[in-house]
């Protein structure tokens, strides 16, 4: 009697873990991410300079897995397939001092310096910011959570973050602010990471685990990830996509 019931205890377990290994959490969470760089050649990306031999060009270049990127001249490397609806995770650091980049989302039409897309800012102190790009003024159309910049109309600055008018204007006699901001970034020289999500029209942007940023209603949803030189030494790693059901 004794060594049934021990034999039933152990079925009515066996079926729990069964059901546990199944349920739809257990299924959300095995979902893996995909390396977009595989950290030994650009396969899978396309790289434009702004007059520049770009088959010669070492503005990007690979070393240990990460991509070290000089950060002249301007320029960018660019996803050859067009993604929509997905997580992105991009690590990057700027090696030396304080520098500008960008990850640029739902990029679309000929190569230029800047193409038409939205940019996820990186700029040293300000990653998080969304700068809605597009040529000849014709710029991605996107509505922003996080305030605007009073001197751009294409510039949001990150959620929390104000712009507060000085008394006075400039020598130009331009109104002038002060942007009143916390920090979401680490120490220069350190890894930094951002999750971005675009979920249909939505784009939300996390740096270092913290919301910090969205937009929705965008013109487009779907298009080329770009990863972009802008003056200064950035060096990403660990760029990896996830597609949304």
């Amino acid at each position: 009697m004794r060594r049934r019931t021990l034999l039933a205890t152990f079925a009515v377990a066996t079926l729990a873990l069964v059901a546990l290994t199944h349920s739809p959490a257990a299924d959300d969470k095995s979902e893996s991410f995909t390396p977009l760089f595989n950290g030994r050649d650009f396969t899978g990306w396309k790289i434009y300079l702004r007059n520049a031999d770009n088959a010669e060009s070492k503005t990007f270049t690979i070393k240990d897995g990460e991509i070290h990127c000089t950060g002249r001249p301007n320029g960018y490397m660019i996803t050859e397939k067009e993604y929509g609806d997905y997580v992105l995770k991009v690590q990057w650091r700027f090696p030396g001092s304080p520098g500008n980049s960008g990850v640029f989302l739902h990029v679309s039409g000929p190569d230029t310096i800047w193409p038409r897309g939205v940019e996820a800012q990186l700029m040293s102190g300000r990653a998080g910011d969304i700068w809605r790009v597009g040529p000849n003024g014709d710029e991605f159309k996107l509505n922003i959570v996080g305030d605007k910049d009073p001197r751009s109309t294409r510039h949001h600055v990150r959620i929390g973050d104000k712009y507060v008018k000085k008394e006075g204007k400039d020598a130009k006699g331009r109104e002038q602010y002060d942007l009143v901001s916390k920090k979401v970034e680490k120490d220069i020289g350190e890894w930094n990471q951002y999750e971005i999500t675009c979920r249909g029209d939505t784009i939300t942007l996390v740096v270092n685990g913290e919301k910090v940023n969205e937009g929705t209603n965008a013109e487009a949803t779907k298009g080329k990830i770009l990863l972009q030189s802008e003056g200064a030494p950035i060096v990403f790693r660990n760029v990896e996509i996830k597609t949304l059901k």
